[in-house]
């Protein structure tokens, strides 16, 4: 059986959305992570690639052919315009993937993770949105030891971002990810055996 049902996997930076992803991924979940389907669709050689080489020039792709992610980044981050233009050509080729790859998936559900669900608007294709919450103090704190930046980059990467209130507001399930694996698992748990049951339902409904 593939999945129609989908959840879309969002939360703030530093929040834990990986280690979620990891957790319903040890339970057999199929998990869509479009950070990884981001850089599928520019690999060397492709027709994207080659498009975003013509509009910015050479100096964005590295000695082995690959996207210069820090190159681009540092031209996208200095004009609005150029960064509209990015989203305007990767958008729509990461979300073709995305569906595609959650058409295939086997099992009752499948997971997307996608860190900027909510600034995307993309809350209405997926039947649920699981958001990963911390304190914003624990989310400062998570940033800053893991990417070892100051505390004001980390306030100006978050500020970046949805707010926390946009994203609850945006979400249909949460995870609080303010204590131990064990707590975090148990959460996982209980969602998905609740996915499992909605996600079956939904389909022999279909069926009738």
């Amino acid at each position: 059986m593939t999945s129609s049902f989908r959840v879309g996997l969002t939360g703030g930076i530093a929040s834990g959305k990986t280690t979620v992803a990891n957790l319903f991924g040890a339970l057999g979940v199929t998990i869509v992570d479009t950070d990884v389907l981001a850089r599928e669709v520019v690999a060397p050689g492709s027709p994207l690639l080659a498009r975003i080489a013509g509009h910015f020039g050479a100096g964005v792709i590295a000695a082995d052919g690959s996207l210069d992610r820090r190159a681009l980044r540092d031209r996208i981050f200095a004009d609005e315009a150029e960064r509209r233009w990015l989203e305007s050509q990767t958008h729509p080729a990461i979300r073709e993937l995305t569906d595609s790859r959650s058409a295939a998936a086997p099992g009752p559900y499948v997971i997307v993770a996608i860190p900027l669900l909510v600034e995307t608007r993309g809350q209405d294709r997926f039947s649920r949105v699981l958001v990963v919450d911390c304190a914003p103090e624990l989310q400062l704190a998570r940033l800053q030891a893991r990417d070892g930046m100051t505390r004001a980059a980390a306030e100006r990467m978050l500020g970046a971002q949805a707010s926390r209130e946009e994203r609850l507001a945006a979400a249909d399930d949460v995870i609080y990810n303010d204590g131990d694996i064990a707590h975090l698992r148990d959460q996982v748990e209980s969602l998905h055996n609740r996915y499992m049951a909605t996600a079956r339902a939904q389909s022999e409904n279909a069926r009738i």
